[in-house]
């Protein structure tokens, strides 16, 4: 199969679909792989690098496009991208489909066959390509909220560990997946007084275990949230409801009774937010006030990170995009989990809480595939 690279678009996105070892992964395995000049730029990859892994250097991401069989991104596709896709042709990368409709509607309109990374599944009930993007969202949400509650950044001039004879920032994280286990391994390593708040009880003994006392752990109903989020420094919003769009948590009215220039960071603003209150922000200009209250709403806060990012990311993806590139849509028939992944085939919307959200009418990935 013909493999295509495009570089990255989004504002402030470094990140790229395929390290160079990873497309030397792909061109052992017989495939062509084409990368527009300048990639990889963002994690220090020449295009010489990509040419000694055995790709082929085009310029302009519509070559990519209208060569490759198969596009591998990072973020969903932009505006100007989804006029270069066509029918049959699979993208794989992150969609994150509920909050955006446009997007949704240029992918039906495509006829594309889009693999979203964020809802390919594992054996174990996992979200395998998620994962190692959630393990960094999670790490720097915790550096973002320490930086904005600094004083120059607009925050209460607190420091989130404290010091001898002063205390430490009061960090809630609510949701204990893998962005919030990591947020708060991060926030415990600073010093901060840190509570994570769960609906899982399985999950609240294994965080429990995990952190050996050093972090608070309660059931997430709505009193005990209202009780925490209250008296909260730092609120890491790490909610996840894979493919769907993300509950509000946090409300406006909640807002006027929080400690004035305390940071909320939502980690979920990609599934369109966990606080009524978030909008997506960038890098550029990462927060906003509202009420009193600093947001942190990055919608590519590993894209800050793109050497350690897309590392991680290829090493997730790569047995999957491979398995992609030998067999096309039968990959996606003989694995279950890759199956799960299909979120728009040839014009019609496959995964249900996608559809559920944006109210369109849906197929099971079965019936798209003919199976």
């Amino acid at each position: 199969m013909r493999v295509g690279v495009p570089k990255e678009i989004k504002i402030q996105e470094h990140r790229v679909g395929l390290t160079p070892m990873a497309v030397r992964e792909y061109t052992a395995a017989g495939h062509e792989v084409l990368v527009q000049a300048g990639a990889g730029a963002g994690i220090g990859a020449a295009d010489a690098a990509y040419e000694a892994a055995g790709a082929r250097i085009v310029a302009t991401a519509a070559e990519v496009f209208a060569a490759a069989d198969m596009v591998v991104k990072v973020k969903e596709p932009q505006p100007a991208e989804w006029k270069n896709l066509r029918p049959g042709q699979i993208l794989f990368t992150y969609l994150h489909l509920a909050p955006d409709p446009e997007q949704a509607r240029g992918l039906i309109d495509s006829g594309c066959i889009a693999v979203a990374y964020e809802t390919v599944t594992d054996a174990h009930g996992g979200l395998p390509l998620l994962a190692p993007m959630s393990e960094v969202a999670g790490r720097l949400a915790i550096e973002a909220a320490a930086f904005a509650l600094r004083k120059p950044a607009g925050g209460k001039g607190l420091l989130l560990g404290g010091v001898p004879g002063v205390p430490p920032a009061r960090v809630v994280v609510v949701g204990g997946g893998v962005v919030g286990t990591q947020a708060a391994r991060m926030a415990v390593g600073l010093g901060a007084e840190v509570t994570v708040l769960e609906r899982s009880l399985p999950r609240l003994r294994q965080l429990d275990e995990l952190f050996q006392g050093r972090v608070r752990t309660r059931f997430s109903s709505a009193a005990n949230v209202d009780e925490e989020v209250l008296a909260a420094d730092v609120v890491i919003g790490a909610v996840l409801i894979p493919g769907a769009s993300a509950p509000k948590v946090v409300t406006r009215a909640m807002l006027a009774h929080m400690r004035p220039r305390s940071v909320l960071v939502d980690v979920s603003i990609d599934q369109g937010g966990c606080f009524e209150t978030s909008h997506a922000t960038t890098h550029d200009a990462p927060t906003y006030e509202l009420d009193g209250i600093i947001h942190y709403c990055v919608a590519n806060m590993p894209g800050a990170v793109p050497q350690t990012s897309s590392h991680a990311l290829n090493h997730a993806t790569l047995p999957f995009g491979l398995a992609l590139a030998a067999r096309g849509e039968q990959a996606m028939m003989d694995d279950e989990h890759l199956r799960r992944g299909l979120n728009v085939h040839r014009g019609r919307v496959t995964c249900e809480p996608v559809a559920q959200a944006l109210g369109l009418a849906g197929v099971s990935a079965e019936v798209a595939l003919g199976m």
